[in-house]
């Protein structure tokens, strides 16, 4: 059994840096407005590349981080983006096993699919609005509805549907307050709308759990550049990455943090 665990989480990994290196390429493409299919290019010099020049990590690392026909430096953003999907797959299998979603002598750890999905959704978007001070909406709609069609497959018109609908009509009221009460100056209209996504990730209390920790670690962070001359007060500050920190974070330690929270107010 051991053996099978160690060669499914080998396959899930690998499975992860191969989408990772996917999502680097959506991630250049949506810049550049580019579709998605076609060879893949050097940034810097257009030259297609070859195989060998596409496994993840292992080239980046074999070329020393160059173009092996320009020998320009390629960012480290392509390796990394492909390690942290690698990782979050296997964060999402082991979900599966502790949840019983499937059994590993079986291929039912297709079920888990959609959320790899929403994952690599949430990678694009972090990624490219920590770049761009934008929100892909071809990304973003896409992964309301796959989420939104997971929840009705996994709860169907029943009671536990109703706690992901209220999740969704807070995280969305909440923020669309914010954005008309500043007129877009303090929140853009695509965090709006990311709200709606992390609804449905999160449900009912965990999505209070999540935007506290956004922007909890928003302050921080942000503070923490101010403070070391980074950004000033009205510089504008991207807070796509802070609410996806935020909803990961609740997901990992949300419920023990409501346990502690309402215990302490019965003391």
């Amino acid at each position: 059994m051991e053996l099978i665990i160690i060669i499914y989480f080998a396959v899930v990994f690998t499975f992860g840096l191969v989408v990772g290196s996917f999502l680097n390429c959506v991630v250049y493409r949506l810049e550049k407005e580019e579709k998605l299919t076609g060879r893949s290019y050097c940034p810097h010099c257009n030259h297609q590349l070859a195989w060998q020049d596409l496994i993840p990590v292992f080239s980046y690392l074999f070329l020393k981080g160059s173009c092996r026909y320009c020998h320009k430096k390629i960012s480290i953003q392509y390796p990394l983006i492909e390690i942290l999907t690698g990782f979050v797959f296997l964060l999402i299998f082991t979900y599966g096993i502790q949840q019983s979603v499937f059994e590993l002598n079986s291929l039912q750890f297709l079920s888990l699919m959609p959320l790899f999905y929403i994952a690599s959704s949430l990678i694009v978007i972090f990624v490219y609005d920590l770049k761009h001070y934008l929100i892909p909406d071809v990304v973003l709609y896409m992964a309301i509805v796959v989420m939104a069609l997971y929840r009705l497959l996994e709860f169907g018109f029943s009671v536990q549907i109703l706690g992901f609908l209220w999740a969704v009509l807070i995280a969305l009221g909440f923020f669309l307050s914010i954005y008309m009460v500043s007129r877009g100056q303090w929140m853009g209209f695509g965090d709006v709308k990311l709200a709606i996504l992390l609804g449905l990730i999160l449900g009912f209390p965990l999505i209070l759990v999540g935007i506290f920790l956004a922007f909890l670690f928003g302050a921080i962070i942000g503070g923490g550049f101010i403070l070391f001359g980074k950004k000033g007060l009205k510089s504008q500050v991207p807070f796509a990455p802070f609410l996806i920190i935020g909803t990961v974070a609740a997901l990992i330690w949300g419920e023990p943090l409501l346990s502690w929270y309402i215990a302490l107010f019965l003391l």
